[in-house]
């Protein structure tokens, strides 16, 4: 897969209304200064989420470790997991659709496979299903430096109407 960095797609559509395959509409840049602007809050307490890849209908993400995300025992803590997936989703469809401030999670479940390692962590993120109203995705979360995955997750978002260009 060719990850894009760095550079805006093309924007175009396919025959079906949806992103596409090939389409990325926001580059790294673009999507991290609109989290800033509109999600401000994900950074309360320090930056330890990055984007370090979008490509078309997908992410790729590093939370970085940090005394918050790691829980008694020594390893990242579910609720730390969860919250890198989640985001990772959202990533992936901004990159795929553009600014799209109101999608939101509707459903989401992740397994928890092994222990993760007290290390960052990185989300490999995919979007299964791209359509006018919904998007499905799924993240397959890993301990840096490992290729056994720790956590999978699938979630469902919402996406707004007008969002794809159809009138509201």
């Amino acid at each position: 897969m060719t990850k894009v960095e760095g550079k805006g797609g093309s924007g175009a559509a396919d025959a079906n209304g949806g992103a596409g395959e090939t389409s990325v509409r926001m580059s790294v840049e673009e999507v991290s200064a609109f989290i800033d602007e509109v999600f401000p809050q994900i950074h309360h307490g320090g930056r330890i989420i990055t984007i370090e890849a979008i490509r078309p209908m997908g992410a790729r993400l590093r939370m970085i470790r940090h005394e918050r995300t790691v829980r008694p025992g020594g390893t990242i803590s579910g609720p730390a997991m969860f919250t890198l997936a989640d985001v990772g989703i959202f990533i992936a469809i901004l990159g795929a659709l553009g600014p799209v401030p109101l999608a939101v999670t509707t459903n989401m479940t992740i397994n928890f496979l092994r222990k993760p390692a007290a290390r960052d962590m990185i989300a490999e993120v995919e979007l299964l299903k791209l359509g006018k109203r919904l998007a499905v995705g799924e993240v397959a979360l890993y301990s840096e430096g490992e290729s056994a995955m720790v956590a999978h997750a699938t979630a469902t978002y919402s996406i707004p109407p007008g969002a794809m260009g159809e009138v509201k």
